[in-house]
Protein backbone atom coordinates (compact mmCIF):
# COMPACT_ATOMS: atom_id res chain seq x y z
CA UNK A 1 0.00 0.00 0.00
CA UNK A 2 2.98 2.40 0.65
CA UNK A 3 4.87 1.64 -2.56
CA UNK A 4 3.15 4.37 -4.69
CA UNK A 5 3.88 6.94 -1.94
CA UNK A 6 7.55 5.98 -1.89
CA UNK A 7 7.69 6.17 -5.66
CA UNK A 8 6.19 9.65 -5.63
CA UNK A 9 8.78 10.69 -3.00
CA UNK A 10 11.65 9.48 -5.20
CA UNK A 11 10.24 11.39 -8.19
CA UNK A 12 9.99 14.59 -6.14
CA UNK A 13 13.60 14.25 -4.96
CA UNK A 14 14.83 13.74 -8.55
CA UNK A 15 12.92 16.80 -9.75
CA UNK A 16 14.28 18.94 -6.91
CA UNK A 17 17.83 17.82 -7.73
CA UNK A 18 17.39 18.79 -11.38
CA UNK A 19 15.95 22.17 -10.43
CA UNK A 20 18.86 22.82 -8.03
CA UNK A 21 21.39 21.88 -10.71
CA UNK A 22 19.75 24.22 -13.21
CA UNK A 23 19.71 27.03 -10.65
CA UNK A 24 23.43 26.59 -9.97
CA UNK A 25 24.22 26.67 -13.70
CA UNK A 26 22.17 29.83 -14.20
CA UNK A 27 23.90 31.56 -11.27
CA UNK A 28 27.35 30.57 -12.59
CA UNK A 29 26.49 31.76 -16.11
CA UNK A 30 25.24 35.11 -14.79
CA UNK A 31 28.46 35.49 -12.79
CA UNK A 32 30.58 34.94 -15.90
CA UNK A 33 28.54 37.38 -17.95
CA UNK A 34 28.82 40.02 -15.26
CA UNK A 35 32.64 40.21 -15.46
CA UNK A 36 33.57 43.66 -16.75
CA UNK A 37 35.71 42.68 -19.71
CA UNK A 38 34.92 44.29 -23.06
CA UNK A 39 36.75 43.15 -26.11
CA UNK A 40 36.81 45.62 -28.95
CA UNK A 41 39.07 46.26 -31.92
CA UNK A 42 42.45 47.82 -31.27
CA UNK A 43 41.33 50.78 -33.34
CA UNK A 44 38.94 51.82 -30.55
CA UNK A 45 40.87 53.51 -27.78
CA UNK A 46 40.15 55.85 -24.90
CA UNK A 47 39.55 59.54 -25.18
CA UNK A 48 42.29 61.56 -23.50
CA UNK A 49 42.20 65.01 -22.00
CA UNK A 50 45.69 65.91 -23.23
CA UNK A 51 46.34 67.58 -26.60
CA UNK A 52 46.71 64.40 -28.67
CA UNK A 53 44.36 61.45 -28.78
CA UNK A 54 45.36 57.89 -29.30
CA UNK A 55 45.10 56.79 -32.91
CA UNK A 56 42.38 54.94 -34.73
CA UNK A 57 43.62 52.84 -37.62
CA UNK A 58 41.50 52.92 -40.75
CA UNK A 59 42.88 51.83 -44.12
CA UNK A 60 46.49 52.29 -43.00
CA UNK A 61 45.91 55.87 -41.78
CA UNK A 62 45.90 57.27 -38.26
CA UNK A 63 42.83 59.38 -37.54
CA UNK A 64 42.35 61.44 -34.41
CA UNK A 65 38.69 61.30 -33.49
CA UNK A 66 37.02 61.54 -30.12
CA UNK A 67 35.95 58.07 -29.01
CA UNK A 68 33.55 56.90 -26.35
CA UNK A 69 34.97 57.26 -22.86
CA UNK A 70 33.22 54.03 -21.92
CA UNK A 71 35.70 52.01 -23.96
CA UNK A 72 39.10 52.27 -22.36
CA UNK A 73 42.22 50.45 -23.39
CA UNK A 74 42.58 49.00 -19.88
CA UNK A 75 39.30 47.17 -20.46
CA UNK A 76 40.67 45.22 -23.40
CA UNK A 77 41.43 41.61 -22.65
CA UNK A 78 44.14 41.68 -25.30
CA UNK A 79 44.83 43.50 -28.54
CA UNK A 80 43.26 41.41 -31.32
CA UNK A 81 46.58 40.60 -33.03
CA UNK A 82 48.27 39.20 -29.88
CA UNK A 83 48.18 35.54 -28.97
CA UNK A 84 46.89 34.34 -25.60
CA UNK A 85 50.46 33.75 -24.46
CA UNK A 86 51.28 37.41 -25.10
CA UNK A 87 48.10 38.77 -23.55
CA UNK A 88 48.26 40.82 -20.35
CA UNK A 89 47.10 39.18 -17.10
CA UNK A 90 43.33 38.64 -16.88
CA UNK A 91 41.67 41.69 -15.35
CA UNK A 92 39.87 39.59 -12.75
CA UNK A 93 43.21 38.67 -11.16
CA UNK A 94 44.61 40.63 -8.26
CA UNK A 95 46.86 43.49 -9.37
CA UNK A 96 50.56 42.78 -9.59
CA UNK A 97 51.26 45.15 -6.69
CA UNK A 98 49.37 42.91 -4.27
CA UNK A 99 51.73 39.99 -4.78
CA UNK A 100 55.13 39.28 -3.32
CA UNK A 101 57.64 39.20 -6.14
CA UNK A 102 60.20 36.47 -5.78
CA UNK A 103 63.64 37.32 -7.11
CA UNK A 104 67.16 36.15 -6.47
CA UNK A 105 67.19 38.01 -3.15
CA UNK A 106 64.23 36.03 -1.88
CA UNK A 107 60.96 37.80 -1.28
CA UNK A 108 61.16 41.38 -2.54
CA UNK A 109 57.99 43.38 -2.22
CA UNK A 110 56.53 45.59 -4.90
CA UNK A 111 57.74 48.80 -3.28
CA UNK A 112 61.42 47.91 -3.33
CA UNK A 113 61.46 46.91 -6.99
CA UNK A 114 59.46 49.80 -8.38
CA UNK A 115 59.97 52.61 -5.88
CA UNK A 116 61.18 55.81 -7.51
CA UNK A 117 64.22 57.62 -6.12
CA UNK A 118 63.55 60.76 -4.11
CA UNK A 119 63.73 63.92 -6.23
CA UNK A 120 64.87 65.80 -3.11
CA UNK A 121 62.53 68.65 -4.06
CA UNK A 122 64.29 69.41 -7.34
CA UNK A 123 61.85 70.76 -9.91
CA UNK A 124 62.28 72.18 -13.43
CA UNK A 125 63.21 75.87 -13.50
CA UNK A 126 63.60 76.84 -17.13
CA UNK A 127 62.05 80.30 -17.29
CA UNK A 128 64.53 83.02 -18.28
CA UNK A 129 65.76 85.71 -15.93
CA UNK A 130 64.19 89.16 -15.51
CA UNK A 131 66.65 90.77 -17.95
CA UNK A 132 65.86 88.33 -20.76
CA UNK A 133 64.45 90.06 -23.83
CA UNK A 134 62.72 89.09 -27.04
CA UNK A 135 65.11 88.14 -29.87
CA UNK A 136 67.07 91.06 -31.28
CA UNK A 137 66.78 92.07 -34.92
CA UNK A 138 68.06 89.20 -37.01
CA UNK A 139 71.47 89.66 -38.60
CA UNK A 140 71.08 86.73 -40.99
CA UNK A 141 69.88 83.15 -41.42
CA UNK A 142 71.25 79.98 -39.86
CA UNK A 143 70.82 76.77 -41.87
CA UNK A 144 71.51 73.55 -39.99
CA UNK A 145 72.30 70.11 -41.33
CA UNK A 146 71.86 67.71 -38.40
CA UNK A 147 73.80 64.49 -38.22
CA UNK A 148 73.44 61.07 -36.61
CA UNK A 149 70.46 59.16 -35.32
CA UNK A 150 67.33 60.55 -33.71
CA UNK A 151 68.75 61.48 -30.32
CA UNK A 152 72.01 62.84 -31.68
CA UNK A 153 69.94 65.07 -33.96
CA UNK A 154 67.64 66.11 -31.09
CA UNK A 155 70.56 67.36 -28.99
CA UNK A 156 72.09 69.10 -32.00
CA UNK A 157 68.84 70.89 -32.85
CA UNK A 158 68.51 72.20 -29.30
CA UNK A 159 72.11 73.40 -29.32
CA UNK A 160 71.54 75.21 -32.62
CA UNK A 161 68.55 77.00 -31.09
CA UNK A 162 70.92 78.36 -28.45
CA UNK A 163 73.54 79.22 -31.08
CA UNK A 164 70.94 81.14 -33.11
CA UNK A 165 70.12 83.17 -30.01
CA UNK A 166 73.79 83.90 -29.33
CA UNK A 167 74.58 85.12 -32.88
CA UNK A 168 71.22 86.90 -33.46
CA UNK A 169 70.24 84.59 -36.32
CA UNK A 170 66.91 83.57 -37.75
CA UNK A 171 66.91 79.79 -37.52
CA UNK A 172 65.58 77.90 -40.53
CA UNK A 173 63.91 74.66 -39.42
CA UNK A 174 66.81 72.16 -39.36
CA UNK A 175 67.31 69.53 -42.03
CA UNK A 176 67.41 65.97 -40.69
CA UNK A 177 70.23 63.60 -41.57
CA UNK A 178 69.26 61.41 -44.54
CA UNK A 179 72.72 60.06 -45.33
CA UNK A 180 73.62 58.26 -42.10
CA UNK A 181 73.75 54.51 -41.53
CA UNK A 182 69.93 54.32 -41.27
CA UNK A 183 69.15 56.06 -44.59
CA UNK A 184 65.96 57.64 -43.23
CA UNK A 185 64.13 59.99 -45.61
CA UNK A 186 62.05 61.66 -42.88
CA UNK A 187 61.74 65.43 -42.87
CA UNK A 188 61.58 67.56 -39.73
CA UNK A 189 57.78 67.71 -39.81
CA UNK A 190 57.56 63.91 -40.11
CA UNK A 191 59.32 63.47 -36.78
CA UNK A 192 58.61 66.67 -34.85
CA UNK A 193 55.69 69.04 -34.44
CA UNK A 194 57.03 71.84 -36.64
CA UNK A 195 54.42 74.48 -35.83
CA UNK A 196 54.72 73.90 -32.10
CA UNK A 197 58.51 74.15 -32.35
CA UNK A 198 58.27 77.54 -34.07
CA UNK A 199 55.61 78.94 -31.74
CA UNK A 200 57.15 77.66 -28.51
CA UNK A 201 60.42 79.49 -29.28
CA UNK A 202 58.83 82.74 -30.45
CA UNK A 203 60.14 84.67 -27.44
CA UNK A 204 63.63 83.24 -27.82
CA UNK A 205 64.57 82.85 -31.47
CA UNK A 206 62.97 83.68 -34.81
CA UNK A 207 62.31 80.35 -36.53
CA UNK A 208 61.03 79.96 -40.10
CA UNK A 209 60.22 76.89 -42.15
CA UNK A 210 62.20 77.76 -45.28
CA UNK A 211 64.83 80.20 -46.39
CA UNK A 212 63.23 83.17 -48.23
CA UNK A 213 63.23 82.70 -52.01
CA UNK A 214 65.18 85.89 -52.62
CA UNK A 215 68.05 84.41 -50.59
CA UNK A 216 68.08 80.98 -52.21
CA UNK A 217 70.89 82.05 -54.54
CA UNK A 218 72.71 84.16 -51.95
CA UNK A 219 76.32 83.30 -51.13
CA UNK A 220 76.41 81.00 -48.11
CA UNK A 221 79.32 80.18 -45.88
CA UNK A 222 79.47 76.55 -44.79
CA UNK A 223 80.92 76.19 -41.31
CA UNK A 224 82.02 73.20 -39.27
CA UNK A 225 81.47 74.76 -35.88
CA UNK A 226 84.19 73.82 -33.42
CA UNK A 227 83.16 71.09 -30.98
CA UNK A 228 82.15 72.06 -27.44
CA UNK A 229 82.60 75.77 -28.11
CA UNK A 230 81.68 78.48 -25.65
CA UNK A 231 80.03 81.88 -25.83
CA UNK A 232 83.10 83.80 -26.99
CA UNK A 233 83.66 81.57 -30.02
CA UNK A 234 80.15 82.15 -31.35
CA UNK A 235 79.88 85.85 -30.44
CA UNK A 236 83.32 86.81 -31.72
CA UNK A 237 84.31 84.39 -34.46
CA UNK A 238 81.00 83.16 -35.91
CA UNK A 239 78.95 86.33 -35.50
CA UNK A 240 81.64 88.29 -37.35
CA UNK A 241 80.68 86.35 -40.50
CA UNK A 242 77.50 88.46 -40.78
CA UNK A 243 79.67 91.27 -42.12
CA UNK A 244 80.19 89.25 -45.32
CA UNK A 245 77.36 86.70 -45.47
CA UNK A 246 73.61 86.68 -45.03
CA UNK A 247 73.42 82.92 -44.63
CA UNK A 248 75.55 80.63 -42.45
CA UNK A 249 75.20 76.90 -42.94
CA UNK A 250 76.21 74.57 -40.09
CA UNK A 251 77.54 71.41 -41.70
CA UNK A 252 77.07 69.43 -38.48
CA UNK A 253 75.13 69.95 -35.29
CA UNK A 254 76.38 67.39 -32.78
CA UNK A 255 78.41 68.50 -29.74
CA UNK A 256 78.98 72.01 -31.10
CA UNK A 257 78.16 73.79 -27.84
CA UNK A 258 79.95 73.50 -24.50
CA UNK A 259 78.29 71.53 -21.72
CA UNK A 260 79.26 74.00 -19.02
CA UNK A 261 80.27 77.62 -18.34
CA UNK A 262 77.53 79.19 -20.45
CA UNK A 263 75.17 81.98 -19.26
CA UNK A 264 72.20 80.65 -17.23
CA UNK A 265 69.66 81.96 -19.75
CA UNK A 266 71.37 80.06 -22.56
CA UNK A 267 71.38 76.83 -20.55
CA UNK A 268 67.70 77.26 -19.69
CA UNK A 269 66.93 77.93 -23.34
CA UNK A 270 68.55 74.61 -24.25
CA UNK A 271 66.20 72.89 -21.80
CA UNK A 272 63.12 74.73 -23.06
CA UNK A 273 64.05 73.71 -26.58
CA UNK A 274 64.63 70.08 -25.65
CA UNK A 275 61.83 69.38 -23.19
CA UNK A 276 59.13 71.82 -24.26
CA UNK A 277 59.58 73.01 -27.85
CA UNK A 278 60.90 69.85 -29.55
CA UNK A 279 57.74 67.79 -29.33
CA UNK A 280 57.22 64.75 -31.57
CA UNK A 281 54.69 64.96 -34.38
CA UNK A 282 51.05 64.28 -33.41
CA UNK A 283 50.94 60.86 -35.09
CA UNK A 284 54.13 59.73 -33.31
CA UNK A 285 52.99 61.00 -29.91
CA UNK A 286 49.62 59.33 -30.35
CA UNK A 287 51.12 55.99 -31.32
CA UNK A 288 53.69 56.24 -28.53
CA UNK A 289 50.98 56.80 -25.96
CA UNK A 290 49.04 53.86 -27.34
CA UNK A 291 52.09 51.63 -26.83
CA UNK A 292 52.50 52.94 -23.27
CA UNK A 293 48.87 52.17 -22.46
CA UNK A 294 49.18 48.69 -23.89
CA UNK A 295 52.26 48.02 -21.76
CA UNK A 296 50.41 49.39 -18.72
CA UNK A 297 47.85 46.59 -19.18
CA UNK A 298 50.59 44.20 -17.99
CA UNK A 299 51.27 46.21 -14.84
CA UNK A 300 54.44 48.15 -13.91
CA UNK A 301 57.06 47.55 -16.59
CA UNK A 302 60.72 47.97 -17.44
CA UNK A 303 61.80 49.65 -20.66
CA UNK A 304 65.02 47.93 -21.69
CA UNK A 305 67.11 49.77 -24.26
CA UNK A 306 68.78 46.67 -25.62
CA UNK A 307 71.50 48.15 -27.81
CA UNK A 308 72.35 44.90 -29.56
CA UNK A 309 71.71 45.89 -33.15
CA UNK A 310 74.03 45.22 -36.05
CA UNK A 311 75.24 48.83 -36.42
CA UNK A 312 76.14 49.13 -32.73
CA UNK A 313 78.10 45.90 -32.62
CA UNK A 314 79.90 46.70 -35.87
CA UNK A 315 80.82 50.21 -34.74
CA UNK A 316 82.00 49.17 -31.26
CA UNK A 317 83.81 46.02 -32.38
CA UNK A 318 82.11 43.96 -29.67
CA UNK A 319 81.82 40.28 -30.55
CA UNK A 320 81.51 38.46 -27.21
CA UNK A 321 79.15 35.50 -27.54
CA UNK A 322 79.04 35.71 -31.34
CA UNK A 323 80.14 33.10 -33.86
CA UNK A 324 83.21 33.60 -36.05
CA UNK A 325 80.93 34.16 -39.03
CA UNK A 326 78.99 36.88 -37.20
CA UNK A 327 82.17 38.56 -35.99
CA UNK A 328 83.54 38.64 -39.53
CA UNK A 329 80.30 40.11 -40.88
CA UNK A 330 80.52 42.94 -38.35
CA UNK A 331 84.18 43.56 -39.12
CA UNK A 332 83.34 43.87 -42.82
CA UNK A 333 80.59 46.39 -42.12
CA UNK A 334 82.96 48.49 -40.02
CA UNK A 335 85.64 48.32 -42.67
CA UNK A 336 83.24 49.45 -45.39
CA UNK A 337 81.66 52.33 -43.44
CA UNK A 338 83.84 55.29 -44.41
CA UNK A 339 82.81 57.72 -41.67
CA UNK A 340 83.65 55.24 -38.90
CA UNK A 341 87.25 56.16 -38.32
CA UNK A 342 88.45 53.33 -36.06
CA UNK A 343 88.75 50.04 -37.92
CA UNK A 344 91.00 47.75 -35.86
CA UNK A 345 89.37 47.00 -32.50
CA UNK A 346 90.35 44.45 -29.85
CA UNK A 347 86.98 43.02 -28.82
CA UNK A 348 88.26 41.48 -25.58
CA UNK A 349 89.86 44.73 -24.48
CA UNK A 350 86.75 46.72 -25.39
CA UNK A 351 84.59 44.50 -23.23
CA UNK A 352 86.95 44.43 -20.23
CA UNK A 353 86.89 48.25 -20.16
CA UNK A 354 83.10 48.32 -20.13
CA UNK A 355 82.87 49.75 -23.64
CA UNK A 356 80.56 47.03 -24.98
CA UNK A 357 76.79 46.78 -24.66
CA UNK A 358 75.57 43.98 -22.44
CA UNK A 359 74.49 40.93 -24.38
CA UNK A 360 70.87 39.72 -24.01
CA UNK A 361 72.15 36.82 -21.88
CA UNK A 362 74.07 39.20 -19.62
CA UNK A 363 71.00 41.43 -19.28
CA UNK A 364 69.05 38.40 -18.04
CA UNK A 365 71.63 37.69 -15.33
CA UNK A 366 71.65 41.38 -14.40
CA UNK A 367 67.86 41.67 -14.03
CA UNK A 368 67.70 38.45 -12.01
CA UNK A 369 70.47 39.74 -9.78
CA UNK A 370 68.54 42.95 -9.15
CA UNK A 371 65.62 40.82 -7.96
CA UNK A 372 63.12 41.24 -10.80
CA UNK A 373 61.01 38.07 -11.08
CA UNK A 374 60.28 36.16 -14.25
CA UNK A 375 56.78 37.66 -14.59
CA UNK A 376 58.18 41.20 -14.97
CA UNK A 377 56.84 42.87 -18.14
CA UNK A 378 59.71 44.21 -20.26
CA UNK A 379 59.47 46.50 -23.27
CA UNK A 380 62.40 46.07 -25.66
CA UNK A 381 63.28 49.54 -26.94
CA UNK A 382 65.49 48.68 -29.88
CA UNK A 383 65.71 48.02 -33.55
CA UNK A 384 66.27 44.56 -34.96
CA UNK A 385 68.32 42.50 -32.49
CA UNK A 386 71.38 41.02 -34.15
CA UNK A 387 70.98 37.26 -34.51
CA UNK A 388 67.30 37.46 -33.59
CA UNK A 389 65.87 34.58 -31.56
CA UNK A 390 69.25 32.85 -31.38
CA UNK A 391 70.69 35.54 -29.13
CA UNK A 392 67.39 36.34 -27.37
CA UNK A 393 66.56 32.77 -26.29
CA UNK A 394 68.23 32.91 -22.87
CA UNK A 395 66.74 36.28 -21.93
CA UNK A 396 63.31 35.14 -23.10
CA UNK A 397 63.56 31.95 -21.03
CA UNK A 398 64.10 34.09 -17.93
CA UNK A 399 61.59 36.81 -18.80
CA UNK A 400 58.88 35.52 -21.16
CA UNK A 401 56.88 38.78 -21.16
CA UNK A 402 59.19 40.51 -23.63
CA UNK A 403 57.24 43.02 -25.66
CA UNK A 404 58.13 45.51 -28.39
CA UNK A 405 56.32 47.96 -30.62
CA UNK A 406 56.07 45.22 -33.25
CA UNK A 407 54.28 42.94 -30.76
CA UNK A 408 52.09 45.57 -29.12
CA UNK A 409 50.85 47.09 -32.37
CA UNK A 410 49.50 45.55 -35.53
CA UNK A 411 51.23 45.79 -38.88
CA UNK A 412 48.58 48.27 -40.01
CA UNK A 413 49.15 50.50 -36.97
CA UNK A 414 52.91 50.60 -37.48
CA UNK A 415 52.78 50.93 -41.26
CA UNK A 416 53.07 54.77 -41.30
CA UNK A 417 56.35 54.55 -39.35
CA UNK A 418 57.92 51.47 -40.91
CA UNK A 419 61.10 52.04 -42.91
CA UNK A 420 61.69 55.32 -41.05
CA UNK A 421 64.31 54.64 -38.39
CA UNK A 422 63.94 58.01 -36.68
CA UNK A 423 60.17 57.67 -36.34
CA UNK A 424 60.44 54.13 -35.01
CA UNK A 425 63.12 55.29 -32.56
CA UNK A 426 60.81 58.09 -31.44
CA UNK A 427 58.18 55.52 -30.44
CA UNK A 428 60.76 53.70 -28.32
CA UNK A 429 61.83 57.02 -26.81
CA UNK A 430 58.30 57.83 -25.63
CA UNK A 431 57.77 54.40 -24.05
CA UNK A 432 61.20 54.58 -22.40
CA UNK A 433 60.59 58.00 -20.85
CA UNK A 434 57.17 56.91 -19.57
CA UNK A 435 58.23 53.48 -18.22
CA UNK A 436 58.31 52.66 -14.51
CA UNK A 437 61.98 51.67 -14.76
CA UNK A 438 64.39 52.40 -17.58
CA UNK A 439 67.49 50.25 -18.06
CA UNK A 440 69.94 50.80 -20.94
CA UNK A 441 72.35 48.02 -21.86
CA UNK A 442 74.75 50.64 -23.27
CA UNK A 443 75.27 54.35 -22.64
CA UNK A 444 74.65 55.53 -26.18
CA UNK A 445 72.82 58.59 -27.47
CA UNK A 446 69.32 57.31 -26.72
CA UNK A 447 70.25 56.05 -23.26
CA UNK A 448 71.72 59.42 -22.35
CA UNK A 449 68.80 61.39 -23.81
CA UNK A 450 66.18 59.29 -22.01
CA UNK A 451 68.09 59.46 -18.72
CA UNK A 452 68.24 63.24 -18.92
CA UNK A 453 64.56 63.55 -19.80
CA UNK A 454 63.58 61.28 -16.89
CA UNK A 455 65.72 63.38 -14.55
CA UNK A 456 64.01 66.52 -15.79
CA UNK A 457 60.56 64.99 -15.20
CA UNK A 458 61.24 64.19 -11.53
CA UNK A 459 64.18 61.77 -11.43
CA UNK A 460 62.28 58.70 -12.54
CA UNK A 461 64.00 55.41 -11.78
CA UNK A 462 66.80 54.76 -14.25
CA UNK A 463 69.22 51.92 -13.50
CA UNK A 464 72.54 52.40 -15.27
CA UNK A 465 74.54 49.14 -15.44
CA UNK A 466 78.18 49.37 -14.38
CA UNK A 467 79.35 47.32 -17.34
CA UNK A 468 83.01 47.21 -16.33
CA UNK A 469 82.18 45.74 -12.92
CA UNK A 470 79.52 43.42 -14.32
CA UNK A 471 81.86 41.92 -16.93
CA UNK A 472 84.13 40.61 -14.16
CA UNK A 473 81.16 38.87 -12.54
CA UNK A 474 79.84 37.51 -15.83
CA UNK A 475 83.24 36.07 -16.75
CA UNK A 476 83.45 34.21 -13.43
CA UNK A 477 79.96 32.81 -13.95
CA UNK A 478 80.81 31.79 -17.52
CA UNK A 479 83.98 30.02 -16.33
CA UNK A 480 82.14 28.20 -13.55
CA UNK A 481 84.02 30.04 -10.82
CA UNK A 482 80.85 31.62 -9.49
CA UNK A 483 77.26 30.44 -9.37
CA UNK A 484 74.20 32.62 -9.78
CA UNK A 485 72.44 33.07 -6.48
CA UNK A 486 72.38 35.19 -3.37
CA UNK A 487 76.09 36.11 -3.47
CA UNK A 488 75.93 37.36 -7.07
CA UNK A 489 72.61 39.08 -6.45
CA UNK A 490 73.92 40.90 -3.39
CA UNK A 491 76.99 42.03 -5.32
CA UNK A 492 74.94 43.33 -8.28
CA UNK A 493 72.55 45.15 -5.95
CA UNK A 494 75.40 46.73 -4.00
CA UNK A 495 77.16 47.94 -7.16
CA UNK A 496 74.00 49.63 -8.40
CA UNK A 497 72.65 51.04 -5.15
CA UNK A 498 73.62 54.57 -6.19
CA UNK A 499 73.08 54.16 -9.93
CA UNK A 500 69.29 54.48 -10.03
CA UNK A 501 68.68 58.05 -11.14
CA UNK A 502 68.88 59.97 -7.86
CA UNK A 503 69.55 63.73 -8.09
CA UNK A 504 73.19 64.76 -8.46
CA UNK A 505 75.08 67.52 -10.19
CA UNK A 506 76.37 66.98 -13.71
CA UNK A 507 79.88 65.54 -13.70
CA UNK A 508 82.72 67.69 -14.92
CA UNK A 509 85.83 66.60 -16.83
CA UNK A 510 88.03 63.74 -15.70
CA UNK A 511 91.00 65.01 -13.71
CA UNK A 512 94.19 65.27 -15.75
CA UNK A 513 92.56 65.36 -19.17
CA UNK A 514 93.40 68.19 -21.56
CA UNK A 515 92.17 69.70 -24.81
CA UNK A 516 89.30 67.99 -26.58
CA UNK A 517 89.70 64.93 -24.36
CA UNK A 518 88.77 67.13 -21.42
CA UNK A 519 85.49 68.17 -23.03
CA UNK A 520 84.85 64.64 -24.22
CA UNK A 521 85.20 63.29 -20.66
CA UNK A 522 82.51 65.60 -19.29
CA UNK A 523 78.99 64.38 -18.70
CA UNK A 524 76.87 65.70 -21.56
CA UNK A 525 74.45 68.53 -20.85
CA UNK A 526 71.34 66.59 -21.87
CA UNK A 527 72.23 63.58 -19.71
CA UNK A 528 71.80 65.59 -16.54
CA UNK A 529 70.26 69.09 -16.57
CA UNK A 530 71.03 69.66 -12.88
CA UNK A 531 71.76 72.33 -11.77
CA UNK A 532 71.11 74.54 -14.84
CA UNK A 533 67.47 73.56 -15.33
CA UNK A 534 66.55 71.92 -12.02
CA UNK A 535 66.25 73.92 -8.81
CA UNK A 536 65.31 73.19 -5.21
CA UNK A 537 61.63 73.81 -4.63
CA UNK A 538 61.18 77.04 -2.70
CA UNK A 539 57.86 78.26 -1.34
CA UNK A 540 56.50 80.90 -3.67
CA UNK A 541 59.19 80.32 -6.31
CA UNK A 542 57.66 81.77 -9.46
CA UNK A 543 60.56 80.61 -11.61
CA UNK A 544 59.82 76.93 -11.19
CA UNK A 545 58.06 75.46 -14.16
CA UNK A 546 57.01 71.90 -14.69
CA UNK A 547 56.90 69.91 -17.87
CA UNK A 548 55.72 66.46 -18.82
CA UNK A 549 55.58 64.22 -21.87
CA UNK A 550 52.69 65.46 -23.94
Amino acid sequence: MQWPWRRRKVVVVVVLRKLLTCAICVIALMGLLSVRVHVFPSSKVSDLTDPYKLPTVTQHELNYQKLSAEKKWTQELTPPHLSKEQAPPHLSKAPLSSHKLNGANGSLDFEKLWKQPSNRDFVPCVQPGSNYTAPDESRGYLLVHTNGGLNQMRAGICDMVAVARIINATLVVPELDKRSFWQDTSNFSDVFDEDHFINALANDVNVIKKLPKDLSSATKVVMHFRSWSGLEYYRDEIASLWEEFQVIRAAKSDSRLANNHLPPDIQKLRCRACYEALRFSPKIEAMGKLLVDRMRAYGPFIALHLRYEKDMLAFSGCTHGLSDVEAEELRTIRENTAYWKIKDINATEQRSRGYCPLTPTEVGIFLTGLGYPSNTPIYIAAGEIYGGDTHMADLRSRYPILMSKEKLASVEELEPFTNHASQMAALDYIVSVESDVFIPSYSGNMARAVEGHRRFLGHRKTISPDRKALVRLFDKIEKGLLMEGRKVSNRISEIHKKLQGSPRRRRGPVSGTKGMDRFRSEEAFYVNPLADCLCKRVSGNVNASTASMR
